[in-house]
């Protein structure tokens, strides 16, 4: 007995041409009931893609752009394309902002391949999706103070909570040194209303390190 199911059709957006290539292969072979039709490096490149709007659209948080995450996920859903965020973080922060912005799923990368499939399966029929182990992190950090911080900021405090000067996050970041200032000092004022003192690049690096911004020994 054959099956009219038509596969779900997938993209991805993550600018590591690598990561692409890789994930491009795994889904080919780990899931029949999924087909991927356009792998991109670029935000731009998905939406002029001739296959979008697909079903589902696995993006990589931390692409090298100066869009909000939270404005893609928008522009995405309005297009009725849910979306499954991928990236390096795990901070219950960043999960929450994507998920607030209307994200169906969130994945970080150092999870096994196979969640990929669940996640994308599970936007696919409307569900949410978070591993359980991300799950187990929101649950917990909720009894935290920890100030909620975009995308951008985390980027920024990282590269400065690091030892990099400003000069170099900016230019890292692709954005004005007035810009990365800027930055800073929202990171600083929401961890002040949060009751934590960061005003020297010390106190900010050890924040840092205690939030799992940035790996290192206080």
């Amino acid at each position: 007995m054959t099956t009219n199911k038509k596969p779900i059709r997938i993209a991805i957006v993550d600018d590591h041409k690598m990561l692409l290539g890789a994930l491009t292969t795994w889904i080919h072979t780990a899931a029949s009931d999924i087909t991927m039709v356009a792998a991109v490096p670029t935000w731009p490149e998905l939406l002029t893609h001739p296959e979008f709007p697909v079903d589902v659209v696995l993006l990589d948080l931390d692409l090298k752009d100066t869009i909000p995450v939270s404005l893609k996920i928008s522009t995405l859903k309005t297009a009725k394309v849910p979306t499954v965020v991928m990236s390096t973080y795990s901070d219950p922060a960043v999960v929450r902002e994507a998920l607030a912005a209307g994200a169906r799923g969130y994945l970080v990368k150092s999870e096994d391949a196979s969640m990929i499939v669940e996640a994308i399966r599970a936007a696919h029929a409307g569900e949410s999706f978070i591993s359980s182990e991300l799950d187990s992190a929101l649950t917990a950090s909720e009894i935290g103070g920890s100030p909620r911080l975009s995308a951008q900021e985390r980027r920024v405090m990282a590269l400065y909570a690091s030892g990099e000067p400003v000069k170099k996050v900016a230019l890292a970041l692709s954005i004005s040194e007035e810009t990365a200032k800027s930055y800073l000092k929202r990171v600083r004022e929401k961890y002040r209303v949060a009751g934590y003192e960061v005003g020297t690049k010390v106190a900010l690096r050890k924040r840092a390190i205690q939030d799992g911004i940035i790996l290192g020994v206080e």
